[in-house]
């Protein structure tokens, strides 16, 4: 695999020319044609897209409207609530409601049931598509039944990808799907394009997940392609089906990338045609001579079976390297999970499953949007033929990833076969992705073809002294070590023959229990609110002078959303503000919530008319201090809040609870020295806070105050850099906004998005 340092020209969709002082010659006499970079830029599928899906009439700053969108069941209910209290009458575009987080309705009593039936009166009401829990898991839905080449799609949900089908689809926060809903607009900058150039033909033993972590492993680092968007091109496409396709491009999410696209072909033609959707293919491709800002070359006839050990995709190896050097990398691995954990209340223990000089796993997942495709299961299937997993402790779970993947699994006798080696079959379901489903016993190590591995995402918790582990692997690799009684296995070592059986799609699975009543809304509809189910409270608006208590400082490289918002079991809460606020953070600092809490009270106070110093007593220190170098300082008019500080926040999911229940808490800002995606800053912003960047040595500490003045006129008047101060240290520092809407200004200003369009 190699990464171009610069720029390259992608020519008559085969030849790349680096950029360079005399690419245009090489050009020319390739094609005869002169070469203009501008032209060239608009010459990529990306590009074209972009701009038919753009109503701004400025190619360079975009406001988009998607075709369709798609939620599931932790995310829908604060969408569609949110929307209500901004005035939403019916839904403008598709709009697709899955029932794959929250299927299981194990916890929480009636709650993830309620959340269902609000979701169903939401179709009927406002005019949506549902899809029932257990019928599909909202990535495959929408392959099956939505995507489009050509079309855009925007998902609550980080792995909304669907770029092989020549769709670009792109995963955000809730409040972007609400903008949606009230006929707004997605406003990015033109975004750069860096071409993935695919060539060779991958080894049977190679799956779609051991070409994906290849490239994580690459480029999530050092951002190569962080919110561009990743064009996939070359000769090796061909080798590979569009289920095979799929696989790779659901898990470009964790480069953080902003979203794919592919070239199509008569495969993708033949995948519609099996949909019975033929009319939205269309053949996609690059223009003839195409301008790309990097590129990354791909021989897959190079890439052997890959393992993303704890505790993120990026952190990948071959299994021989791996199995070849247990100790020493076991060894790093643990250190640098201790580290990533920050608790001694847990040990990460892996060296201790190496017996007889091979590595033992506990479990084994294949499941989801990743793992859960037709193709996959059946190459798991050719692998346990005429096998069984044993009676020891490794257990293997497959999870199809719709309920037509699973009919055509049945019909075919995959299930059976698998069946009869000892695994376990279940229906379509998130829940190993995010922590709600085959959780494994405490200091286990799971290895899954799912999307993540982060720390507590299959289900631990550190808290209270509960940890478990998750690689990531391709189905072949863990059907390999299935069959080898959990004893690690890349796929090369087994012996077996990929049958590939055909695909028969029947559409009746979903029309005979899914509600589509998209153009059909009806007002009389009334919703069915379950006793979880309640609004957003009310949150201030911006004061002209903020006082921020920072009550959290995170210093690992990168802290994801699972993080800041524990999944799993917390998700049965997501339809409540205020309880589901009670879990930020607590599984990385357990003081925040109180912290914040503590602080809330005299921000309640001061919008109540009353003394917030009276609230909260040791802020009459920090007022006489303030009062000394700011004579005009009012505490009664400056809003008080907390903030948290994180070196490089929001890895992961799109899920917007990660802003919104620090905002529901009383935080007012992040600082951080860069945000790890988009989509969190874009979740900060629509819940009003302020999405600070701090580039200099952290000149505060967990516990201090920082005043920052005239913060709402910065702004307004579009000012970058900010001065803030640490209250009682004489110490004067510089915050930075980074760029920011006309309409991201006046969210902000406004305290949220609900206001913003109340206002």
């Amino acid at each position: 695999m190699k990464l171009y340092n610069g720029g390259v020209y992608l020519v008559n969709n085969k030849d790349i020319v680096a950029d360079s002082s005399d690419a245009a010659l090489k050009i020319k006499s390739m094609t005869g044609a002169e070469v203009s970079k501008p032209e060239a830029i608009k010459n990529t599928m990306a590009y074209r897209i972009l701009t038919n899906h753009n109503t701004s009439g400025n190619n360079d700053k975009l406001k988009i409207k998607f075709d369709a969108m798609a939620s599931h069941d932790i995310t829908y209910v604060g969408i569609v609530q949110t929307a209500r209290a901004s005035g939403l009458e019916k839904f403008p575009i598709p709009y697709v409601l899955t029932n794959c987080h929250n299927s299981l309705c194990a916890v929480g009593g009636t709650i993830n049931e309620d959340d269902h039936l609000f979701g169903l009166s939401c179709a009927k009401k406002y005019g949506g598509i549902y899809v029932p829990a257990h019928q599909a898991v909202i990535h495959q839905y929408m392959r099956e039944m939505m995507s489009g080449a050509g079309k855009m799609i925007l998902g609550s949900d980080s792995h909304t990808r669907y770029g092989a089908l020549g769709t670009m689809a792109i995963g955000e926060g809730g409040p972007e799907l609400v903008k949606q809903l009230l006929g707004k607009t997605y406003d990015i900058d033109m975004p750069k394009v860096v071409a993935v150039y695919l060539t060779g033909k991958p080894a049977p033993f190679v799956g779609p997940q051991d070409i994906a972590l290849a490239i994580i492993g690459k480029v999530f680092k050092n951002g190569y392609v962080k919110n561009k968007v990743m064009e996939f091109v070359g000769d090796g496409i061909e080798n590979l089906s569009v289920d095979y396709r799929n696989g790779i491009d659901v898990m470009t999410t964790e480069t953080t990338c902003l979203s794919s696209v592919w070239k199509t072909d008569n495969k993708v033609k033949g995948w519609y045609d099996i949909h019975g959707r033929s009319g939205d293919f269309k053949y996609q491709k690059p223009g003839d001579i195409a301008y790309y800002d990097g590129c990354i070359y791909i021989d897959m006839s190079e890439i052997k079976p890959m393992i993303a050990m704890p505790f993120h995709p990026s952190n990948v190896y071959t299994i021989d390297e791996l199995n070849g050097n247990l100790m020493d990398i076991l060894a790093e691995v643990e250190k640098h999970c201790q580290e990533q954990l920050d608790s001694d209340k847990v040990s990460v223990s892996l060296r201790s499953k190496v017996k007889n000089g091979k590595l033992l796993v506990e479990q084994g997942v294949i499941a989801g949007c990743a793992g859960g495709t037709f193709e996959n299961v059946c190459a798991a299937r050719d692998i346990l033929k005429g096998h069984n997993i044993g009676d020891g402790e490794f257990a293997l779970s497959v999870y199809p990833a719709s309920q037509p993947v699973f009919l055509s699994l049945v019909n075919n006798g995959s299930i059976a076969d698998i069946m009869v080696s000892g695994a376990t079959v279940r229906s379509a379901f998130c829940g190993p992705c995010f922590g709600a489903g085959d959780v494994p016993a405490n200091n286990c190590l799971s290895i899954r073809h799912t999307t993540r591995n982060f720390p507590n995402r299959e289900g631990s918790k550190v808290t209270n002294g509960q940890i478990a582990s998750v690689a990531l692997m391709d189905a072949r690799s863990i059907a390999a070590t299935a069959v080898n009684k959990g004893v690690l296995t890349p796929a090369s070592e087994a012996d077996f023959e990929l049958t590939k059986p055909q695909y028969f799609f029947d559409k009746t699975v979903y029309e005979n229990r899914c509600y589509n009543g998209y153009g059909k809304a009806d007002p009389s509809v009334e919703l069915r609110f379950g006793p979880n189910i309640t609004n957003w409270p009310e949150m201030c608006a911006l004061t002209d002078d903020i006082l921020l208590k920072v009550v959290s400082v995170i210093t690992d490289p990168v802290t994801t959303t699972d993080e800041l918002i524990p999944s799993g079991e917390t998700s049965s809460f997501r339809s409540n503000p205020l309880k589901l606020a009670e879990f930020a953070l607590s599984r990385k600092d357990p003081a925040y919530v109180g912290n914040a809490k503590a602080v809330q009270v005299a921000e309640k106070a001061r919008e109540e008319g009353k003394n917030p110093i009276e609230a909260y007593s040791e802020l009459k220190e920090v007022n006489d201090k303030i009062k000394s170098k700011f004579a005009g300082f009012d505490i009664n008019k400056t809003g008080i809040g907390s903030t948290i500080y994180a070196v490089k926040p929001g890895d992961g999911s799109a899920r917007e609870q990660a802003a919104s229940c620090q905002k529901v808490l009383g935080g007012w800002a992040n600082i951080a020295g860069e945000y790890a995606t988009k989509r969190y800053r874009s979740n900060l912003i629509n819940w009003g806070m302020i999405p600070f960047i701090l580039d200099e040595k952290l000149p505060f500490e967990k516990g201090d105050y920082i005043f920052i003045p005239e913060i709402k006129k910065a702004i307004a008047e579009k000012t970058d850099n900010i001065k803030a101060y640490v209250v009682g240290k004489d110490t004067e520092f510089t915050l930075k906004l980074g760029e920011l809407t006309d309409d991201e200004r006046k969210i902000i200003i406004d305290g949220c998005l609900i206001n913003f369009y109340r206002s």
